[in-house]
C-alpha cells in the first residue's frame, strides 16, 4: 500500500491505536472508535444491504474486485483529518491518503 500510495509513514500519532500482546506473543491493535466517532460526520448515505449488491450485478459476466476497490478507496480525507485515522504495524506508524 506504501508504493502504491495509498499510505504514507509519519512520525507523530496522538490517535494511535495501541497494540497489545496476544497469548502467543504477537502484538494486536486495539481499536477505540470512541473519539473517531464524536468527531466525524454521520454518513447519511448507509451502505447498501447485500441482496441489493447481488440484483445490480445479476446478469453481468464478471464482477471484478477492482469494481469494489477502486470505490472503497476513493473516500476522501481532508488533510487536516489524516492524524485521525493512523494505525501501526511491525514497520512502523502510517496514515491513509
Amino acid at each position: 500500500m506504501l508504493v502504491a500510495s495509498f499510505i504514507k509513514p509519519i512520525e507523530k500519532a496522538t490517535w494511535l491505536s495501541p497494540r497489545v500482546p496476544k497469548k502467543n506473543g504477537k502484538l494486536k491493535t486495539c481499536v477505540d472508535f470512541k473519539k473517531h466517532n464524536v468527531a466525524t460526520k454521520k454518513d447519511p448515505y448507509p451502505l447498501p444491504f447485500s441482496n441489493e449488491v447481488l440484483n445490480i450485478v445479476i446478469g453481468h459476466e464478471v464482477y471484478t474486485f477492482f469494481d469494489g476497490f477502486s470505490r472503497y478507496h476513493k473516500i476522501s480525507i481532508a488533510p487536516k483529518d489524516l492524524y485521525k485515522i493512523a494505525f501501526a504495524n511491525d514497520w512502523g506508524a502510517f496514515v491513509w491518503l
